[in-house]
């Protein structure tokens, strides 16, 4: 056993200083922390990919400046893969949480803010969301497809996401 842990910890170059890892070392700790993260996402969810949030933003980011230390070298290997398990296990955790708690969810990922009412804008609320009236006249074209003013608008949301959903007024 003692052979194999020698021989694979050569292979990967774990009592390597960083500068001196070999392209064949670095390709492998790329393929196994390749293959972790795949792992780790699978099991933290799909949507950490697929929704635009911060709250899976953030997970995202500090999984990649993590783990990109394992494959340069510059943090220890095995730890940091841990490492990062734990943090895709959180992300879990804070998801199963918000849904099961509202309150959770608006610490966690905040609360959609109204900017239209009515077809007027609330001014104040869209300054706070940095959403200028170009913005508001692009996303309406681009996902309520029409090009008019903001008159046949109802209700417009900065959702939590930061996209704006638009909700029309019943013609």
């Amino acid at each position: 056993m003692n052979a194999f842990w020698n021989s694979f910890e050569t292979l990967l170059g774990l009592s390597v200083e960083p500068g001196n890892l070999t392209f064949v070392q670095i390709s492998l700790r790329g393929i196994i922390v390749f293959l972790v993260t795949l792992a780790a996402v699978r099991f933290g969810h799909k949507r950490s990919l697929s929704r635009k949030t911060p709250f899976d933003a953030v997970l995202l980011v500090i999984l990649a400046a993590v783990l990109s230390r394992a494959i340069n070298g510059s943090a220890a290997f095995f730890p940091t893969l841990g490492g990062s398990v734990v943090l895709v296990v959180l992300h879990r955790l804070f998801a199963f949480l918000t849904f099961y708690s509202h309150r959770f969810g608006i610490l966690v990922k905040g609360r959609p803010d109204v900017i239209v009412r009515d077809g007027q804008c609330d001014v104040p609320m869209m300054w706070r969301n940095h959403v200028s009236t170009h913005d508001l006249d692009e996303d309406m074209r681009l996902s309520v497809h029409t090009d008019d003013d903001l008159s046949s608008i109802r209700v417009a949301r900065v959702e939590r996401s930061g996209d704006i959903s638009f909700i029309k007024k019943q013609i």
